[in-house]
């Protein structure tokens, strides 16, 4: 009797485990096609196990539930959309949950980049629209509700490599790239800017235009020392940049027409700094505008290799300019 009582409790398990693994290890449907699965905000294991099975991606609930609960997958579930096979198996399924490989954009915002830029590339993803972009960019209540000080948020977007999750709002997207901003400049970084007499909006608006301006690392502080020095003496800050900002894109040719442009960025016509920035600096261009280097130079004008010409004096500028020009003309000749 016990004997028979062992085989029948033994011959339960086996056929349950076998019952389990064909559950598990066989797909629920035949059909190479894929679909896109939404795991709701706030969803439960349970809740999302029955989306699967209303969607028949799974036959057995309860299996799936159980095998589950033993991965520890039952803990915690990622909201998003799901890229998922119908031919897959309910375990492959199982470990796309776990791993929560939802589906999301790549956004790469560049050093330099305008916000117009990036709306171009939040337009390609189709999270939002290039026109509702800028609509929110300049938006009162969303700028307030992150504390900029500005016209928009042009400068408050760091540059780098975000993965967006499909179906995440615009605002939560954007809002993540000004929180980056605001992670890399903190700490003693807006302690100097205290320091030093200026204000947030102040400084990435410097640092977007040494950013614009600086190709080689080690100019930054001989660019940032330029405008600094300018800014003291009441200098207008003539940064070529400035003139084009929201009229054409930074890698057209400037004109004389350009810098003649009267806009509220021009540098060359209004005094000090622009409204707010004009790109996205990068790290190193904040950390510039925070520490110019100790030097006089009040001009500079290209080499023609990527590199400046730095002088203290109008006469040494022109200088500068005559070498910079002859060497140009000198090249178009050659």
């Amino acid at each position: 009797m016990k004997k028979n009582l062992t085989f029948i409790l033994f011959s339960i398990i086996f056929l349950s485990l076998i019952y389990a693994a064909f559950e598990m290890l066989v797909p629920a449907q035949s059909a190479s096609k894929n679909i896109e699965i939404e795991i709701p905000r706030g969803a439960t294991f349970r809740q999302a196990v029955d989306i699967l099975a209303g969607e028949r991606l799974i036959r057995d609930k309860k299996v799936f539930l159980l095998i589950g609960r033993l991965t520890g997958a039952t803990r915690k579930i990622r909201a998003g959309y799901y890229s998922i096979w119908l031919n897959m198996s309910p375990l492959d399924i199982l470990r796309v949950l776990r791993r929560g490989r939802i589906i999301e954009y790549e956004i790469k915002v560049l050093e330099g980049d305008s916000v117009y830029e990036i709306a171009d590339a939040f337009a390609q993803t189709g999270i939002i629209s290039r026109e509702d972009f800028m609509k929110l960019s300049k938006d009162p209540d969303f700028l307030a509700s992150y504390n900029i000080d500005a016209p928009g948020i042009e400068g408050y977007l760091f540059p780098d490599t975000y993965l967006v999750p499909k179906g995440v709002r615009p605002e939560d997207a954007i809002g993540l790239m000004i929180d980056r901003m605001r992670e890399k400049y903190s700490g003693t970084l807006l302690d100097k800017t205290t320091a030093i007499g200026m204000t947030e909006a102040e400084v990435l608006t410097l640092a977007s235009i040494i950013e614009k301006e600086a190709v080689v690392d080690e100019e930054r502080p001989l660019i940032s020392a330029v405008y600094h020095n300018r800014l003291k003496k009441n200098m207008p800050l003539q940064a070529d940049p400035t003139s084009i900002y929201s009229i054409k894109s930074s890698r057209e040719k400037i004109t004389r027409a350009d810098l003649q442009r009267k806009t509220p960025y021009n540098t060359y016509l209004i005094k000090g700094l622009p409204p707010g920035p004009i790109a996205s600096p990068g790290l190193k261009s904040i950390i510039a505008a925070l520490t110019p280097a100790d030097v006089k130079y009040l001009y500079f004008v290209s080499n023609n290799d990527g590199t400046h010409n730095f002088s203290v004096t109008l006469g040494e500028h022109a200088e500068a300019v005559k070498a910079y020009r002859d060497k140009k003309r000198m090249k178009e000749e050659g």
